[in-house]
């Protein structure tokens, strides 16, 4: 398993939207294993941690500053305090295992808002696809447990507080001997012991509340009774259902007798006569309307050849009128040429043939356009204006009076229909008696439906009481042999609880080897120092450890230095986590603790580049300074860097990439 990015929008002090890459891989051929994010006290570091719980946990995630607030409570908490109360606070963990010998990809989606609905968040898992997997959203909680289950994240997921808390005590926290026992599946067998007490409890309940079973004479005799009464109600139900049959033939021709006769007209008379005022009033507003048309040139329809012909005349004399004036201009420049020429050296010969060709070609351009009849309109350019308005206006009226013509013809139309109707209306009296008629068989309906009903119901409840007699019957036998099979599981539970047991002895002694061994080659290897340690033992009760010198005499924890116990609580973790089988990465919170420079430098060279395939190391820049981290750079360790920017002025928190503090 491997992280690949954290999204992280409004979430605690990390305003808007942030996105770390987590993937320790460089290129496609190279990777380096740790993932370095720097930040102060305060500045959001356990905040990350907190994010990845809770992707992968949601409700059941054993978060920092959850404490013993409820779920609801706990993500109003977790909401940034400068954002619009409506907006989104969102989680995003996108992750690659191995499944089915192939990478897969899930991005695990959390949102809410302040005050979630339901006090909860809303989940979604993006998968390669980019498609939502219902299933695998309902399914989630179960799903996570095979990965990476919650019993011993704390191995994967921990933090300087638990390093310190498990160094400094005798006993081993309970959320390491959470870790413990789920690791070992211990917790697979005190769940089995468990459910057999439970079993125990409920046969020991059904044994000491069984009574005598009823005398199968009584059984019988109550049996044929419950047949004969059922008999007798089936009957009821068929003669009642023959009525109700026959009360509806009635009731629909009482019906079809008030439709046909104008009973639901006379009860609509109101309305279509109201219906009828609005039709002939709307008529009477296209009737004004058309007045109107014919007070304006709607009356100039009845000339439209005397228009047409006005129109044509006046165009033609129009263009008379301009024909004449370009011929007037056309003379008095020939005559100025004629003039000029004559002044000139040209003989009169060529002047006049010039004259000639200046005639014939006026005379040529202008026969065209000679007008044979006098101008008898003699209208101006205002007037002709005016005339081709008038026929645009009369056209426009034309059209308008066709619409509202066709409009009144329809509403005539819809008048002619509603009166019909009204005058096919039955009288009111006769209305009262066709109304009386059809709502007396309609109750006779309604009432004969519930008898059949009320029988019906009793005929099912008879039903289900004769079956219920029949189960006794045969029964009767069946239920001594469930008594004594009761009495069979209750001996013999006893047996297996003996045996869980000591199952739970050998399984606990066989995986506690294994694990010390584990964790003292942990933490030789981190002490560097072969002869302080030559075995570690596990108490198989309350999981403390135990060091023993090479001359087996026990070593005493408060001989250790505070570094060396900080190794060791390292070790154990480091230990449990090989242990375990799991590929997973490591998340560590404030890594180095009180640790001196050497211890510092053993973690630093020995553990973190070897603690996992994948190593996110969450540090303030006095416990991975300068020194530490050029170290971890020269040994090619480092896959990402990031800085944690705390402003104090807004209290916000901003992922600088590729920036640590040196």
């Amino acid at each position: 398993m491997i992280f690949l990015e954290l999204v992280l929008q409004n979430f605690g002090p990390y305003s808007g939207k942030q996105v770390i890459n987590l993937n320790p891989k460089i290129d496609e051929e190279n990777s380096h294993p740790i993932i370095l994010l720097g930040g102060m006290n305060g500045g959001g570091k356990t905040t990350l941690m907190d994010a990845i719980r809770l992707a992968l946990y949601g409700p059941r995630a054993q978060c920092s500053t959850r404490g013993n607030l409820s779920y609801s409570d706990f993500l109003n908490q977790c909401v940034n305090n400068k954002i619009d109360p409506v907006a989104d606070t969102r989680i995003e963990l996108l992750f690659e295992h191995i499944e089915n010998d192939k990478p897969i990809k899930y991005r695990v989606v959390r949102s809410w808002t302040k005050n979630p609905k339901d006090g909860k968040d809303t989940l979604g898992i993006l998968g390669d696809s980019d498609t939502w997997p219902d299933a695998l959203v309902n399914i989630w909680d179960e799903y996570i447990e095979n990965l990476l289950p919650l019993g011993i994240s704390n191995l994967f997921l921990f933090d300087g507080e638990q390093v310190k808390e498990l160094a400094e005590q005798e006993i081993p926290p309970p959320v390491v001997v959470d870790a413990i026992r789920g690791l070992l599946g211990l917790e697979l067998a005190d769940r089995l012991a468990v459910d057999l007490d439970i079993l125990v409890n409920r046969k020991l309940k059904e044994v000491g509340n069984s009574k005598d079973l009823a005398n199968l004479e009584e059984i019988e005799t109550r049996l044929t009774q419950q047949q004969e009464d059922y008999q007798t109600t089936e009957e009821k139900v068929e003669i009642l259902k023959n009525q109700v049959e026959e009360l509806e033939q009635k009731q629909q021709e009482a019906f079809d007798k008030f439709i046909s006769e104008g009973g639901k007209i006379a009860a609509e008379r109101n309305q279509l006569e109201l219906q009828q005022n609005t039709k002939t009033a709307e008529i009477e507003q296209v009737r004004q309307s058309m007045c109107e048309l014919a007070a304006d040139v709607l009356p100039l329809a009845l000339i439209p050849n005397l228009l047409n012909q006005a129109q044509t005349q006046g165009e033609k004399e129009f263009r008379h009128q301009q024909v004449q004036i370009s011929k007037d201009l056309l003379l008095e420049r020939d005559q100025r040429l004629l003039t000029w020429l004559n002044q000139v050296e040209i003989s009169p010969i060529e002047v006049e043939k010039i004259q000639s060709f200046l005639i014939q070609d006026v005379d040529s351009l202008y026969a065209k356009t000679l007008q044979t009849e006098a101008p008898w309109l003699l209208a101006d350019d205002e007037t002709l204006s005016q005339l081709d308005n008038l026929i645009y206006h009369l056209q426009n009226s034309k059209l308008s009076a066709k619409e509202k013509l066709a409009i009144l013809k329809n509403k005539e139309e819809e008048i002619h229909t509603l009166e019909r109707q009204v005058q096919t209306a039955a009288a009111p009296e006769d209305y009262t008696k066709l109304r009386q008629a059809l709502e007396s068989v309609q109750n006779q309906v309604v009432e004969a439906k519930a008898n059949y009903e009320t029988i019906r119901r009793r005929l099912a409840e008879l039903e289900t009481i004769i079956a219920k007699s029949k189960r006794e019957l045969s029964d009767y036998t069946v239920e001594n042999i469930k008594h004594k099979n009761s009495e069979h599981i209750i001996t013999s539970a006893a047996k297996v609880q003996n045996t869980l047991k000591i199952f739970r002895e050998k399984l606990t002694l066989r995986k506690l080897n294994k694990l010390e061994e584990e964790v003292k080659n942990c933490f030789l290897y981190l002490l560097h120092k072969s002869d302080l340690v030559h075995r570690i033992t596990i108490d198989t009760k309350t999981f403390s450890l135990l060091l023993y010198d090479l001359n087996g005499k026990a070593v005493p924890k408060h001989r250790l230095s505070a570094g060396e116990k900080q190794l060791l609580a390292i070790a154990f973790l480091w230990g449990l986590a090989k242990v375990s089988g799991h590929r997973l990465p490591v998340a560590i919170d404030t890594p180095l603790g009180r640790l001196d420079s050497s211890h510092r430098n053993n973690l630093v060279e020995r553990y973190f580049p070897s603690a996992s395939h994948q190593v996110i190391l969450l540090s303030t820049d006095t416990e991975i300074g300068k020194k530490e981290v050029e170290t971890l750079r020269e040994n090619e360790a480092i896959a990402r860097e990031y800085l944690l920017k705390y402003d104090f002025t807004t209290r916000q928190t901003t992922v600088v990439e590729n920036q640590y503090f040196w």
